[in-house]
């Protein structure tokens, strides 16, 4: 069952601090592609007809998706931040997860907050990050924080993917996001892969040697 909006919100309202912060990712498990971290503070957690249909990502479709990510920019303090395939080869994915979202809740920390919470969507805590936090095992379709920031990371990295996709369009990312359907196996297999691919992910399919020319 889909909760409305207003149990997300009171569901954030139940934690008491001075400034709540949520945070999750997008694009863990694409194979290629940099994965997106966003995090999100409500300066007013009380309830708001434009955000009616606020909730976790996957939820919503992606017209609705691209209207919300308008609004949460405007109503929220937010930062959202993308950590590379580089980084994501040589850290490993749940590293770079955790990583972007430490980024992006660091940079809407205010200096002279006394006393903030950050609540994490899934079950892990963010590493070396010196400030309160709580996990939260399905957090974006619980907390409303959780559920902006996960709108936000979603809808960034799928406008990242498009880019993507104008550069090396027989991949078809602008449609899978970097996941392994069978048309972008079938695409690796024929052509070969890009510096955007993320070579671990692709070990159960190839040896993959053959790259392309970039130009």
């Amino acid at each position: 069952m889909i909760k409305l909006s207003n149990d997300l919100f009171k569901f954030d309202k139940t934690f008491v601090t001075d400034y709540l912060i949520g945070t999750d990712e997008a694009g863990r498990g694409p194979a290629a592609g940099g994965v997106f971290a966003a995090a999100v503070h409500f300066k007013n957690l009380n309830f708001e007809n434009e955000l009616a249909l606020l909730n976790d990502s996957k939820q919503l479709t992606p017209k609705k998706r691209e209207e919300l990510y308008d609004i949460i920019l405007k109503e929220t303090d937010n930062s959202i931040v993308c950590v590379e395939v580089e980084d994501i080869e040589k850290y490993n994915i749940l590293n770079c997860s955790l990583k972007a979202m430490k980024l992006a809740c660091t940079n809407i920390l205010p200096k002279d907050i006394k006393d903030s919470l950050t609540i994490v969507d899934g079950n892990k805590l963010i590493k070396e990050y010196e400030f309160s936090q709580q996990f939260i095992v399905k957090g974006d379709s619980k907390s409303a924080s959780i559920a902006a920031a996960s709108i936000l990371a979603k809808v960034a990295r799928d406008r990242y993917m498009q880019k993507l996709d104008e550069e090396f369009p027989q991949y078809n990312w602008r449609k899978n996001n970097g996941y392994l359907t069978k048309e972008h196996i079938e695409a690796i297999k024929k052509y070969g892969i890009t510096k955007y691919h993320r070579k671990s992910f692709l070990k159960n399919i190839l040896n993959p040697t053959k790259q392309l020319k970039l130009i």
